[in-house]
Formats: C-alpha cells, sequence, structure tokens
C-alpha cells in the first residue's frame, strides 16, 4: 500500500523541493550500507522494507524467516529495517543525497521515475535483469511502473497490487443491503445506512498523503481530469481536479459517513484495523485479505469489489476504479554489496517466495510463475487482477511524481482536518490549494 508517506519530494537529478522532517529510526538495524567485508567475513547486507501487514511488528514476523533462509542458503546475512510508509521516501530522498542508504530497499511503484531521475540506483537493464532471472518472468503490467518509458527499469516488482472496496457481508445483510455498490450514488446511500451515532460506515486514512492523493488520481480520472498533460506539464488546479477531491473530502463533511477523528490516521493500518474489528462497514483499500484474516476478522464476513464509478459519466470520464499500485525492489548504486543485493532480489522474486509472501499479504505475486499456487485462484485474486488487467491507471510516470503527491496529499491531509474541525472545505478552497501547490512544483 502503497499503502500511503510521502514527506519529501524529488523535482530532478537529486534536487529536494519540499522541507524534510526528522523521523527517528524504525528499528535499530544500520541505516548506512554494509561497508566491504574483508576476506572471509561474513556479506551484510542492509534492507529497508517498507510496511505491508498490520503492523511494523508484523513485517518483521513475515520477513525474519523468509531471510533467515536467504542467509543458510547463500552465506549472506540481511539486517532487516521496516519503515513506515508515512517517513519512507523521505528517508529514500535523504540516502540518494547523502549515499549513505541500505543495500536494497523497497520503494512505491509510483515513485520508480521520480527516484530513476536521481541516479543513485541500479538500473535493471537486459544484463541486470538476467542476474535475475530474467524480465519475462514478470507480468507485463507491473513491469510497466518501474521507471519512465523507453529507460531500463529502476526496480523491479514485488508486490502487485490494486484498489477494490471491501464491505462487511454481515452488516450490508443486517442493513437490508443485498448487493455491494457499483455508483457513487449507492454507495452513499448505503452507507447513510449503514451510520448511526455509535458506527460509521466508512472507514478512510485522511492522514496518509499517499492514500489521499490515490483516491484523488482515481476520482479526477473518472472526472475525465489529469494531473500532468501529456507533455508532463503540471495541471493541478481544474475543474475535474477539485471535483474529485471534493467528492472524496465529502465523504466526511457532508455525507458524513466517515468519523472525523480519521483525520489523524496515517500509518497505513488504522482504518484497515477499524474495518477488522467491525467498527466501520467499507473501506477502499489495496488487496487485503492477508492482513484482515490476521486482524482476526471472520473470512465469511468479507466482501471485496471495484471500487463504484459515477452514476453517470461526465464527459472524457474513464471508468478507473483503481491507480496501478504495487511494491518495488530497488539497489542504490552505493551499495558495495552489488552481487550480493542482487541476489537477494533474485531471491526475493522467486516463485517460491513471491508465493509465500504474497500469501501472507494478500497482494498479487509480480512473477507469472507464482500463479500455479491454488491460493491465487480464488475470487478475490481474481477480482485484482482483472481490475490490474481492465480498470486501473498508472500514476504520471514523471520525474516529478513523488513531488506531486507529497504537495497534493498533504494539501488533502489539511484539508480533512479542517473538515474534521467542522470548518466547510468548499470548491473554491481546494482550487486555491491546488494553485498553491503547483506553484511549489519545481520545473
Amino acid at each position: 500500500m502503497t499503502a500511503a508517506v510521502l514527506a519529501a519530494a524529488c523535482g530532478g537529478a537529486g534536487t529536494t523541493t519540499a522541507p524534510a522532517t526528522t523521523t527517528p529510526p524504525v528499528a535499530s538495524a544500520p541505516a548506512t550500507s554494509a561497508a566491504p567485508t574483508a576476506a572471509g567475513a561474513q556479506t551484510t547486507l542492509t534492507y529497508w522494507a517498507s510496511n505491508q501487514g498490520t503492523s511494523l511488528d508484523n513485517d518483521k514476523q513475515v520477513l525474519t524467516p523468509e531471510l533467515a533462509k536467504f542467509t543458510q542458503q547463500t552465506g549472506i546475512k540481511v539486517n532487516l529495517e521496516v519503515v513506515a510508509w508515512s517517513d519512507l521516501l523521505n528517508r529514500i530522498l535523504a540516502a540518494a543525497t547523502s549515499g549513505q542508504g541500505p543495500d536494497v530497499l523497497n520503494i512505491g511503484n509510483t515513485w520508480s521515475a521520480s527516484l530513476q531521475a536521481t541516479g543513485a540506483f541500479v538500473q535493471f537493464d537486459d544484463a541486470t535483469m538476467n542476474q535475475i532471472g530474467g524480465k519475462t518472468r514478470f507480468l507485463a503490467g507491473s513491469l510497466s511502473a518501474t521507471g519512465a518509458a523507453g529507460k531500463p527499469p529502476t526496480a523491479v516488482p514485488l508486490y502487485s497490487l490494486a484498489y477494490g472496496l471491501y464491505y462487511n457481508k454481515k452488516q450490508f445483510a443486517a442493513a437490508g443491503i443485498t448487493q455491494p455498490p457499483t455508483t457513487w450514488g449507492e454507495f452513499v446511500a448505503d452507507a447513510k445506512k449503514l451510520t448511526t451515532p455509535q458506527h460509521w460506515a466508512l472507514s478512510l486514512e485522511c492522514g496518509s498523503i499517499s492514500e489521499n492523493v490515490h483516491s484523488a488520481f482515481t476520482l479526477s480520472q473518472q472526472q475525465g481530469g489529469a494531473f500532468f498533460d501529456a507533455s508532463g506539464k503540471a495541471t493541478f488546479n481544474t475543474p475535474q481536479n477539485v471535483a474529485a477531491i471534493k467528492q472524496y473530502i465529502d465523504f466526511m463533511q457532508s455525507d458524513k459517513i466517515v468519523n472525523p477523528s480519521d483525520a489523524e490516521y496515517s500509518n497505513g493500518t488504522e482504518a484497515l484495523s477499524d474495518f477488522a474489528k467491525g467498527n466501520t462497514s467499507m473501506m477502499i483499500w489495496q488487496a487485503a485479505s492477508g492482513s484482515l484474516a490476521q486482524l482476526g476478522m471472520n473470512a465469511a464476513d468479507i466482501g471485496v469489489t471495484a471500487v463504484p464509478l459515477p452514476d453517470q459519466m461526465p464527459a472524457g470520464g474513464q471508468k478507473v476504479t483503481s491507480m496501478v499500485a504495487g511494491i518495488n525492489l530497488a539497489v542504490f548504486n552505493s551499495t558495495k554489496n552489488k552481487a550480493a543485493a542482487l541476489q537477494f532480489v533474485k531471491f526475493m522474486t522467486s516463485t517460491p517466495e513471491q508465493q509465500i509472501l504474497n500469501k501472507t499479504y494478500g497482494s498479487l505475486p509480480s512473477v507469472s510463475d507464482a500463479y500455479s499456487d491454488p491460493a491465487f485462484q480464488t475470487p478475490a485474486v481474481q477480482l485484482f487482477k482483472n481490475i490490474l488487467a481492465t480498470s486501473a491507471a498508472p500514476l504520471p510516470a514523471v520525474a516529478q511524481e513523488s513531488q506531486f503527491e507529497t504537495l497534493i496529499g498533504t494539501a488533502m491531509k489539511n484539508m480533512f482536518a479542517e473538515a474534521a474541525t467542522g470548518k466547510v472545505v468548499d470548491d473554491s478552497e481546494i482550487s486555491s490549494q491546488l494553485a498553491a501547490a503547483q506553484q511549489q512544483l519545481t520545473p
């Protein structure tokens, strides 16, 4: 999930254009690349993993035995640090600038073009791809979100994801709702039936920069909008983008189907937890079946369908229900252990590991052979595969993409905070915020 996230921005070759926030380390593993090993010494890699599970500790529990397996197979030790989405991009950009980073790391696939522009990462040209098993192993759709068009990938796909609408079947039935909504009109009507003084229909990570911008992008596509034109020029402040963001904030401020306290949800797990516990009836989330099961939600109560579409498609509107989501695996150029790092990438993208990790997280494998496992033949998996194939659109593959996410996601976070206090966020304010965000964009 991308789940989730952006405290600084990259506008070009190593240029930081938004102030970085100081955040404490998430875990105690070293933040710098391992030094060259002496003769006979064990090679050690540092790996920054993104938060894919129900918590940072949950990810450690999932990954530690797999990393031990890699060490047993290769003799290469891996120091693991799981980094919260709210910190990850900021720390990656700081490492890209300083040259002091991990050997291998997870990145949100939407950042690929921006990070590629820094020149700080190993490029997976054909020769490098061959060292990890070859390009043809990967799904074409997942591989398309690994960097700018016409250039070698700056990372390889690890977990493939798409957004869907999760709903609680038991709560829907109790409210007399017989099927999930397919349009936003139906969605809001159902949500109001499910909302009571003690219960909210929808949980959102309103304080999450990435969740905000991902939803803004999808709703903008449905409105016929775009945040960049075909030439790569920013087009933030348009009526379509204003309408998209207004729709999303209105879930809290006028539809009143989202708890105002969700304005503080930012770590990529709080809305998920609310839904799993039955505190809410719906959530718009990347593939999450594995996490819901770990949180104890009854599998029989979990329903998932595509995100709704407008009741009447606006002029130019696209039937897009998700951005192309996913997590990629990258290697810093500054690593002193490139060969070992590529061995680790090969291991993590191997068919057995793709099956183990994606089953655990409820995400989709990024390599074709992994789908032979019956776990990936379920209706939910087929739904998400179909969404990725037919109704998902990639975020703009421009060097300013991560800066765009930071600026728009932060503006939405601030507007949700205003809505939570009762202040009305109208079209005029949204337009003003979008104009201000565009002015901060570095050409």
